[in-house]
């Protein structure tokens, strides 16, 4: 793997979720060079006490606008899919394989395969097929549409995220540098769930902490733990240069 910047695509349940977890090392990537792409699955669009679903999709989706267009990432959406009721099914991995085809990453971010919220669940799941299908040979018109050529990611990690700790295990510490820490930190404050407006659960305060707690372990001043299919690779991973 290059020390450069890479492709990183991060898949998310809902806008937010990824923007937490993975945030700090996509803007890393981007600081590097790489490119950075934010996936959410749904908007996240039932997860505020007050505002109507409508309301709060508006919102979500301008949020997380804001927050890729502030670290420099990319920002996409299915607006198509509905917050609870994400599946896990053959026709979205599929949609998705072909998505990761033409992004063509070399990381792949995902939920890890167990949480208190069905859609992180359901989302982990559609990310590995998804790989799997994207690397397949002789897929869905594979090596006609140049769009379509099937693809490897050579990397998959799983994101640390307090609702999906059931089981997790970090195995991967990726070193943040300062100044891509602050620019996680001022694109993060612009979502409200993140700062505690929606169920008062201090998410920028906690992933903070995590950040530097993390980086106590990657001897530096903040990192991002993540996890693999495979506990015995456990070196630093070296995506990104800090």
């Amino acid at each position: 793997m290059s020390s450069g910047g890479v492709t990183m695509v991060a898949v998310g349940g809902h806008i937010g979720d990824m923007d937490l977890a993975a945030g700090p090392v996509l803007a890393q990537n981007v600081l590097a060079g790489g490119r950075s792409i934010l996936l959410a699955l749904t908007p996240g669009e039932r997860g505020h006490p007050r505002l109507s679903v409508p309301e709060y999709a508006a919102q979500k989706l301008s949020e997380g606008r804001a927050f890729a267009d502030a670290i420099g990432a990319e920002f996409y959406c299915w607006e198509d899919q509905s917050d609870g009721f994400l599946v896990h099914d053959e026709a979205l991995a599929q949609r998705l394989a072909l998505t990761l085809r033409r992004w063509r990453p070399d990381v792949l971010i995902a939920h890890w395969h167990h949480s208190m919220h069905p859609d992180h669940e359901n989302a982990s799941r559609l990310a590995v097929r998804a790989r799997l299908l994207s690397g397949l040979p002789g897929w869905h018109t594979d090596g006609e549409d140049p769009e379509h050529q099937r693809h490897g990611i050579p990397h998959l990690l799983f994101a640390e995220n307090w609702e999906d700790e059931e089981g997790f295990r970090p195995t991967t510490h990726v070193p943040v540098s300062a100044e891509a820490h602050e620019r996680w930190r001022g694109a993060i404050e612009g979502e409200a769930f993140a700062r505690g407006e929606t169920y008062g659960f201090r998410y920028v305060d906690y992933y903070t902490a995590q950040q530097v707690m993390r980086g106590c372990k990657a001897y530096a001043e903040f990192a991002v733990a993540f996890a693999t299919e495979w506990p015995y690779f456990t070196e630093p991973a070296r995506f990104v240069t800090t």
